[in-house]
């Protein structure tokens, strides 16, 4: 039995109907942008501006059409950016404890 994507010719030979093949649709984008602008905010600066150019080299690559790397840089502008946020804490939790333990009252 002939599956409905095989058709027969004149001369009896089959070939496979690739118009009726669908593609399935591509995966969505996560670049995480929105944390990595939020991560911005934080003051470790050399290491948020890495997670923002890895998410705009995130969506470089899923408008090229390499999801692939635009998962795996995402990936990465996630990672980056949690860092960020958590070194950004430390720095103003040291600031903070520093400032206040050394005030003459």
């Amino acid at each position: 039995m002939l599956s409905s994507q095989e058709k027969h010719s004149l001369s009896g030979s089959t070939y496979l109907d690739h118009c009726s093949i669908e593609q399935e649709p591509p995966p969505p984008l996560r670049n995480y942008l929105w944390l990595t602008i939020f991560a911005c905010f934080c003051p470790a600066y050399p290491v948020n501006i890495v997670a923002l150019v890895f998410s705009v080299m995130s969506r470089n690559s899923y408008d090229s059409g390499d999801y692939e790397g635009s998962r795996r840089l995402g990936r990465n502008a996630l990672y980056v950016a949690i860092a960020s946020i958590i070194i950004g804490l430390l720095i103003i939790t040291i600031t903070c404890a520093v400032h206040f333990t050394t005030m003459d009252f």
